[in-house]
Parts: structure tokens; sequence; C-alpha cells
């Protein structure tokens, strides 16, 4: 809560105890600040989720376009490999979606729900901070007249303002009491709301790279030729893109 300057019209009584105000700011502010979480959380977790689909589609473009190269029409090994590596990408595709779907469904839906509080929350903090304006506003009222000459006009102004000030200050109270009982509570439940989300998460991402190890473990035995060091196909590369600028039609002029 923003603290509130002296100004006219500000009762001369400390109407809420320094330690209560503090209480409440510690409690808001912690409600806040997981507001924050809450939407940074969800915000990333689409975005990962998002990049996660988009690499595995990615992968599966790539091998289809190998699939669709003449090299696999003139080359039988060739083919074979791409073959091996489309179905793997397929598969790891195949895979990426579920733990996606399971992360939207049991991850970024619970997140959602949960952010969708604050607004509330929120609303409710604003009443109280009306209600305790109206308070201070009556209660600087009733202040002047007790100043003033105990005269017949001026305690009957006095009678009426206290009237005016006790339901308004019964407002304040039952909203302030309400929002520190129930701010604390809010706050930690978060640890049973989010904590089968987590456990979810963590799961779906252990059967996903499971799952991955198996695919490229079945996909290394498939290959016919062990992998050549780096060294080597980068020899072998450079001697290809030599040959193939000494022809004529790439020659530099």
């Amino acid at each position: 809560m923003s603290w509130i300057p002296f100004k006219i019209g500000q009762p001369k009584k400390q109407i809420v105890p320094k330690t209560v105000e503090r209480d409440f700011e510690r409690e808001y502010g912690k409600l806040q600040q997981l507001e924050e979480q809450t939407k940074r959380l969800q915000k990333d977790m689409k975005k990962s989720t998002d990049a996660d689909l988009a690499m595995s589609k990615s992968a599966v473009k790539i091998s289809l376009d190998l699939l669709s190269n003449p090299l696999c029409e003139q080359d039988q090994d060739f083919l074979n490999m791409v073959t091996a590596l489309d179905t793997a990408m397929k598969r790891m595709d195949a895979f990426n979606q579920e733990k996606v779907n399971q992360i939207q469904k049991t991850v970024i839906e619970p997140l959602k729900k949960f952010g969708s509080v604050f607004p509330s929350l929120n609303m409710a903090v604003k009443r109280r901070e009306q209600a305790l304006q109206d308070y201070r506003r009556l209660q600087a009222k009733v202040e002047k007249y007790e100043e003033k000459e105990k005269t017949g006009p001026v305690l009957a102004k006095l009678h009426q303002a206290r009237e005016e000030l006790r339901p308004v200050r019964d407002d304040f109270e039952a909203k302030n009491k309400q929002l520190l009982d129930e701010m604390p509570r809010f706050y930690n439940s978060r640890l049973d709301y989010f904590q089968p989300s987590f456990e979810s998460l963590i799961r779906a991402q252990v059967v996903y790279y499971s799952e991955m190890h198996k695919i490229f473990g079945d996909l290394t035995q498939q290959l016919a030729q062990p992998g050549r060091p780096d060294e080597q196909r980068e020899r072998e590369n450079e001697a290809r893109l030599s040959e193939l600028r000494a022809l004529s039609i790439v020659a530099d002029d």
C-alpha cells in the first residue's frame, strides 16, 4: 500500500495502529509479488512449450526435405538413413505433443486460474482503502467539533458526526480484519495448489526424455556406418569442396 501524506481533513488521532498497517503492507506486498511471479511463470511456460513444438515440427520438416532430396533416389544407404531419421523425428514430435498437452493441462491452465483470483483480491484492497479514507474523513470531522466550544448547535453536529462515523468505522474494521485474516491463508495455500502441477511438470519431462533416449538409441542402431570423427568429416568436406571449386563453371573470372 502506498503511504498517504498528511493533508487537510486527516484526523490527528492515529485510527489504525502502525503495527497493524505494517502487517497489512507486509501481507499485501507478498501477494503482489506472488501475482507477478505467477504471471511471469505462466508466460515463461507458454514460451517454453511453443519453442518445444516449433523445434520438433522443424525437425520433422527437415527430415521430409531430406527425403525429397534427389540424393535419396541415387543412394539406397542414404535413403535408408534418412528414412530412419524421419521415423525418429515423427516419433519425437508425437511424444513432444503429448508432453506439451500434459503441461498445458496440468501446469499452464492451473497457473491461469490461480492468476484470475488476483483482480478480486486487489479490488478488496481498494475497497478497504476507500473505507479507510472515509473513516479518516469522518474522524477528522468529529475532532473538529470536539475542539469547538460546546454550544447547542456544535453538540448537535458533534452527535451527528459521531453517528455518521460509527458505521463507517465498523465497515473499515470489518474489511481490515477480513483481509488480515485471509491474505496469509491465501498466500500459504499456494504450496498445496501448485505442488501437484510442478510434480506433473517433472513427470512429463522425465517421460519425454526417457522416450527420446529410446528413440535416438534405436536410430543409432539403424545407422549402417559408424559416425566419422569431426576432424575426418571436415577434411573430407574440404577435399570435396576443393574439387567443386576446380570446376570451370564456378571458377573466378
